[in-house]
């Protein structure tokens, strides 16, 4: 394995796993600031592949072309967390991985994300593992209903999960999930979803993006708003606790956290996403350093930037033809247009961003 004492140096290549438009805005922010970027991804005309300087197009488990990847690049990142575990195993035995393969497969099991978080003393939503229909009908007997399905693996946007009420009938839920690995997780009444971006450095160093509000639109992320209306002590509590839960999983790069506030304005947390995220593109223009740099600076050993907050800020997800409006957002003052390069817009597909800043 090649093994780092010292920060990765301009002029050397970060390896990137993906090659979704969080991939495409890895790969400028690095290029800014003098990376290469090798994409691995298995489609062709991936979105980061037009501003990376190489893409290997492969299947996430082509053993060859992983290791030839590795010998290729000075360190591994991800922008799409849903790969193989072996294969970021495989890839850690010849170079750095950041974050780490066993934070990625702690991440990438439902069950297993919450246990760890629990561990740390951190409140999640109630949960159960489900691996059939008996158990299903048990683990509704216990957390009652309703209650959310999802299948313990991959699964986002709404994908790969079933809403459960007094009327539903479980085994044609369990059917329709069609796996035998999943989690029900009781119901939480909430006020406000929000999440926090941290980043952790080799040092152990933790920094966060204050906490932003997110409402969706059939299961997809439509606005975040930037800081939530939330008030200053669960802002901190809920920065404390993005920093507890990147300490203990031994975080290396950038992480975001979904969570609740309910009613009672206690803070339980929902998902990690242990890479930039959807909530987190508002920072690009309204933030010292954006998500985006700051993934590239924590995951090549260098010292972290300011999460400093320039101005509040809006951010609007653009789906599928929403991407039609482009040119009206050209015209808005203080508003800026990201597109992510896709050539087709489709139904819930992610096509670009804008976000407004609200400068006083």
């Amino acid at each position: 394995m090649k093994h780092m004492t010292h920060p990765i140096s301009p002029n050397s290549t970060i390896g990137i796993l993906g090659g979704g438009q969080l991939g495409r805005m890895m790969a400028i922010a690095a290029a800014e600031m003098g990376y290469h970027v090798h994409i691995y991804c298995p489609e062709a005309d991936a979105p980061a592949s037009e501003v990376a300087y190489q893409t290997t197009t492969a299947a996430y488990d082509n053993l060859d072309a992983l290791r030839a990847f590795a010998d290729s690049v000075d360190v591994v990142t991800y922008e799409f967390e849903n790969i193989p575990a072996a294969s970021a195993a495989l890839l850690s035995a010849h170079v750095a991985v950041r974050p780490s393969a066993e934070l990625l497969q702690t991440t990438q099991h439902r069950v297993a994300e919450k246990q760890a978080i629990n561990q740390m003393g951190i409140a999640t939503a109630p949960f159960a593992a489900v691996r059939s229909l008996e158990e299903l009908t048990h683990a509704v007997a216990t957390l009652g209903l309703p209650a959310v399905l999802k299948t313990c693996r991959m699964g986002y946007d709404g994908k790969g999960q079933v809403m459960l009420s007094k009327d539903s009938d479980l085994a044609a839920s369990w059917q329709k999930l069609n796996t035998d690995d999943a989690i029900l997780e009781g119901f939480i009444r909430f006020r406000m979803e929000i999440s926090v971006i941290v980043a952790r450095d080799v040092a152990g160093h933790c920094v966060c993006y204050c906490p932003v509000q997110n409402t969706h639109l059939h299961h997809i992320l439509h606005e975040t708003t930037a800081p939530a209306p939330i008030s200053e002590i669960l802002s901190d509590k809920a920065q404390a606790m993005a920093c507890t839960i990147a300490d203990g999983l031994n975080l290396v790069g950038l992480m975001a956290i979904e969570m609740f506030v309910t009613e009672n304005d206690e803070i339980l947390v929902n998902e990690l996403a242990p890479r930039p995220h959807n909530s987190g593109h508002w920072t690009i223009d309204a933030c010292v350093t954006s998500q985006f740099t700051q993934a590239i600076r924590a995951v090549c050993g260098l010292t972290l930037g300011s999460t400093q907050r320039l101005c509040d800020a809006r951010m609007l997800n653009l789906i599928g033809d929403d991407v039609n409006d482009w040119k009206h957002y050209t015209t808005v003052p203080n508003m800026k247009l990201h597109l992510y390069g896709k050539k087709e817009a489709r139904a819930g597909r992610k096509m670009g961003h804008v976000t407004q800043l609200l400068v006083k």
